[in-house]
């Protein structure tokens, strides 16, 4: 059984004690899923059709409990012996032509509420997805039905799909408010479970996410550290590092999978978590000026400008740069 027949079933059992609000969720029924036609040319009957059989035995009920008048319920099957039933109940007895009667009290609000889902309304598992409608064949029965809610603070909203205006909501607190007001008490609290269990699952998703990418981010940079080092260790060396930097490059080498605030108390004397990452993005910035500069050495080596401008840039390169001589590496840790 579908959650949104579950929820019919459980209204089925509830026939209001009050007459006004029979009436009410009477005038629902007949307003969403019945119509007025003669029987035998001149008696006029009321014919509600559904394929629930739960709401067509509440719809006998609310006839026999409030008019006591007579009615046929007649079951009806599909061309396909699998397909689903019809039920339809026939009113023939003290038929009279009565005033529009308001729905005022807001006890009669919520039965013509729960009548008109009964009649022409469903509700999707909550396991998939929040979504609540009640369809109806005319735009004014919807804005009337959209009017009533907004009483009960429920934020409904009217579409327009092929010839049928549907009244939805789809926001999972409203919707519980919502059986709420229709006293499908049972219903909303397996709802809520549901709602309840999506959501600390969500959070535990959305944590593990955060926690996932934050150590993702951590490895990466841990990488990109350790291999700024091993190209310093490489190229010049530790000798020619500052103290501070290379006791910290043999300690990030020593220990990868460190966290900085650990490896800040490793060092003496101990520094702390931005004191570490300081000296760890002074070691990228002198590995990344050690590429460059064997950057440009290769390109100066290979040939790749022509004779006389690779001579001028080199005659430039001593003259402006070094004096002729090599980079010193004390001038790439900033001594």
């Amino acid at each position: 059984m579908s959650f949104s027949s579950e929820i019919k079933q459980e209204l089925s059992c509830q026939v209001p004690p009050a007459r006004h609000c029979r009436l009410a969720e009477m005038a629902a029924i007949l307003s969403y899923c019945s119509h007025v036609e003669s029987a035998d040319g001149d008696s006029p009957c009321v014919k509600m059709h559904t394929e629930n059989l739960a709401v067509a035995r509440k719809y006998f009920t609310l006839l026999r409990k409030t008019f006591n008048i007579e009615m046929n319920v007649s079951v009806r099957q599909g061309r396909n012996p699998r397909g689903s039933r019809s039920y339809e109940v026939t009113s023939f007895d003290g038929l009279e032509p009565v005033k529009h009667m308001l729905v005022q009290n807001q006890c009669c609000k919520r039965a013509y509420i729960r009548g008109a889902f009964l009649a022409s309304g469903s509700m999707s598992d909550p396991e998939k997805g929040y979504h609540f409608e009640i369809v109806c064949s005319t735009e004014e029965k919807a804005e009337k039905l959209q009017e009533m809610l907004t009483g009960f603070g429920i934020d409904a909203r009217i579409t327009l799909r092929k010839r049928s205006f549907v009244l939805y909501v789809k926001e999972g607190s409203q919707i519980v408010d919502l059986l709420n007001v229709m006293e499908a008490h049972v219903a909303l609290m397996k709802f809520e479970n549901v709602r309840i269990l999506k959501e600390m699952r969500n959070s535990v998703n959305r944590q593990v996410n955060c926690e996932t990418a934050n150590l993702n981010k951590t490895v990466s940079a841990a990488v990109k550290q350790i291999e700024d080092i091993q190209f310093i260790q490489r190229t010049i060396g530790f000798d020619e590092l500052p103290e501070n930097l290379a006791e910290i490059a043999v300690l990030r080498l020593e220990q990868p999978e460190t966290t900085l605030k650990e490896l800040g108390q490793m060092l003496t004397p101990p520094v702390g978590k931005s004191g570490v990452n300081h000296r760890l993005r002074k070691l990228s910035m002198i590995a990344e000026e050690l590429r460059d500069h064997k950057e440009e050495n290769y390109y100066d080596e290979t040939g790749n400008h022509d004779s006389d401008s690779g001579r001028a840039g080199s005659q430039t390169g001593r003259t402006a740069g070094t004096g002729g001589e090599p980079v010193r590496q004390r001038d790439l840790c900033g001594e």
